[in-house]
């Protein structure tokens, strides 16, 4: 609070960071000690905070909840006073969507830091309540250095918000590092994960967490799903981390159920008319409005996208969930089998073999070599059955001479750099590439696991827990990660650093970019 009270009004973007994180984070608190007199429970209230996310060169999407109907009214500036309003942006805050709301924010200009603030209006009387303000900052139009932060695996097999441990502590290092945007590799809750009052700790301590009705259960109903993402925003960490640093999101397995599928995964309230599981719709729908993302007009529900961050970067956000065959990865299972589905893999050829970006990351909610019955590797050996698609998508790569394709992930637990290449592999129709694994942000840790020679992978560094600490280790122990890249402007350089909760940096790589091999542009050099 004394760095807020003698911040100077001209303030650098760092200390915008730090002065609006303690804010954000105190917002709870300063609720309470209103007077009487403020009326303040008859004002819309923002217990859950704000958010924003799918920033591109000109736009971003931002996100609220009111606790009743109200008109969320968002306003943005190029500078903190909000002394020159930049554009508005309205949008309803109903019962049938759970009082949350989205606004597209769009003519912004590029590469330009961006505070905003939020309030709701009651539909009943209009009278405003509380505003909170966020910041974003827009992708360049020209090339220049961008950083941004990925991680998943959020409030998972029963550790959630211990406030006695500082609760989601590794939000609020991602946040120190003041990174351009945020990937959400996926399971942003755990539906299927209940948090207990107490947890006894190998050491003897106890892991005493925040309960609530709807995080006691495993979710069925929408209002569990929904409860899910309401109790991870309790956390003061959380809260802060979003409204200063706009998240690109996408979905795994545990924002439905444990390794679900399209089909295969129903509870006892069956099928809709048209066969589609109503479990899997429910916890759609729930991720959909608790994320700030943007929508597709003519495929509602559609995960997968590209955001364009400048010259210098695309980001290919995929969907492994939703289009996949529903049984297990095993080589015995009978029939087709596929991950990405015919319509996305055709989506991502097109959308790789058009990007002018020097770097290219694909964002994927599960790893390729890691062997795992809900995932794509099988074993030793060449393709098969799930890795039929990825042997495609790699081979249509090499043959349109696609280049700087970096995959980033989380899903397991620990953290790991892996590099493939032909040269290892039994399927070698593919030019070498990186993937990187880490997570998780606040769940148990996981050993590392067991990688297959189909695509050639070697893990260049791992670390997760050892035989002697036992899986499903606590957040409090420190194996809890994220990862860290930095794409210098001038040179195009990406560093990638694989780093802990408390900041360490682990292991990191410099990958130069290069030269544009695409037909046509043989000789170009890249931006």
């Amino acid at each position: 609070m004394a760095i807020a009270v003698r911040a100077k009004k001209n303030l650098t973007r760092r200390d915008w960071l730090v002065r609006s994180a303690s804010t954000v984070a105190l917002a709870g608190l300063g609720s309470l000690a209103r007077p009487a007199l403020s009326r303040a429970a008859d004002r819309p209230q923002m217990i859950s905070g704000i958010q924003s996310g799918d920033v591109s060169g000109g736009s971003a999407v931002v996100w609220a909840r009111s606790d009743r109907p109200a008109r969320m009214q968002v306003e943005c500036s190029t500078v903190e006073s909000f002394k020159t309003i930049l554009r508005t942006a309205s949008s309803g805050a109903l019962p049938d969507h759970d009082f949350t709301a989205k606004a597209l924010l769009e003519g912004l200009p590029a590469g330009q830091d961006i505070f905003y603030r939020v309030r709701f209006e009651d539909i009943a009387d209009g009278i405003s309540g509380e505003t909170l303000t966020g910041h974003f900052r827009t992708a360049p139009a020209k090339p220049a250095s961008v950083s941004f932060v990925w991680s998943g695996d959020t409030a998972g097999q029963g550790w959630g918000i211990d406030p006695g441990r500082g609760g989601m502590r590794t939000y609020r290092t991602m946040l120190e590092n003041r990174p351009d945007f945020f990937i959400h590799s996926g399971d942003h809750i755990y539906a299927d994960c209940p948090v207990p009052t107490e947890l006894k700790l190998p050491n003897g301590e106890t892991w005493r967490n925040i309960v609530t009705e709807e995080k006691s259960v495993v979710a069925h109903s929408l209002a569990q799903f929904r409860g899910n993402y309401k109790y991870n925003l309790l956390d003061d960490n959380l809260r802060a981390f979003h409204a200063q640093v706009p998240m690109f999101a996408q979905w795994d397995d545990h924002e439905v159920c444990d390794d679900w599928s399209p089909i295969g995964s129903v509870d006892e309230a069956g099928y809709a008319e048209d066969g589609t599981s109503r479990l899997v719709a429910r916890g759609r729908q729930a991720f959909f409005e608790f994320m700030p993302i943007r929508e597709v007009p003519a495929q509602a529900g559609r995960v997968y996208r590209k955001i364009a961050y400048g010259p210098r970067l695309d980001v290919f956000l995929i969907d492994m969930r939703s289009y996949r065959d529903s049984t297990w990865n095993k080589r015995d299972d009978p029939g087709d089998a596929f991950i990405l589905g015919s319509v996305q893999l055709a989506w991502l050829k097109r959308e790789l073999a058009a990007s002018d970006a020097t770097w290219k990351v694909i964002a994927a909610d599960l790893p390729i070599g890691l062997i795992s019955e809900d995932a794509i590797a099988l074993g030793n050996g060449p393709p098969e059955r799930r890795e039929h698609e990825i042997a495609d998508l790699l081979s249509f790569m090499k043959r349109a001479g696609i280049r700087n394709t970096v995959w980033l992930t989380a899903d397991m637990h620990y953290t790991a750099a892996h590099h493939y290449d032909p040269n290892r592999a039994v399927f070698a129709d593919f030019e070498p590439f990186w993937e990187f694994v880490s997570g998780p942000l606040h769940a148990g840790s996981w050993g590392p696991g067991e990688l297959d020679n189909t695509f050639g992978p070697m893990a260049m560094y791992q670390k997760g827990c050892s035989a002697e600490q036992g899986e499903n280790l606590a957040p409090c122990f420190g194996l809890q990660f994220f990862g860290r890249v930095d794409i210098d402007g001038p040179s195009g350089i990406m560093t990638v650093t694989l780093k802990d909760v408390d900041d360490r940096a682990l292991w990191s790589v410099d990958l130069e970019p290069q030269p544009d091999a695409r037909p046509g542009r043989m000789l170009a050099e890249p931006i």
